[in-house]
């Protein structure tokens, strides 16, 4: 699978429903984040959990999120982020304006 994005697009993660393990977590599902880095390509963790471990390898990013953004009574800087890697397929191209960093 080619990359879709690269350092500095804006993405939106996608809330895909998906049971069983998954390494996307509830709480970023639907918030907008800017890709700080592309990881490289892996085997799909939620394949690899069921032990399905001859699928293609998938892209992962590391993508930013604002503080300030995820959670409304965040006390510290403006400036801080947290930052999660999420696979290719969790993410779409999210509009310029989502994401103030």
């Amino acid at each position: 699978m080619t990359p879709r994005f690269d350092a500095g697009d804006r993405v939106l993660v996608l809330d895909l429903g998906k049971p069983g393990h998954i390494r996307t977590p509830f709480y970023i599902r639907g918030r907008a984040g800017v890709v700080l880095h592309r990881c490289g390509a892996f085997l799909n963790p939620e394949d690899l959990s069921i032990g399905n471990v001859g699928g293609p390898v998938v892209p992962l990013y590391r993508v930013g999120f604002p503080m300030v953004e995820l959670w409304p009574d965040y006390r510290g800087s403006a400036a801080d982020m947290l930052c999660i890697e999420i696979y290719d397929h969790w993410l779409a191209p999210a509009a310029p304006s989502a994401v103030a960093m």
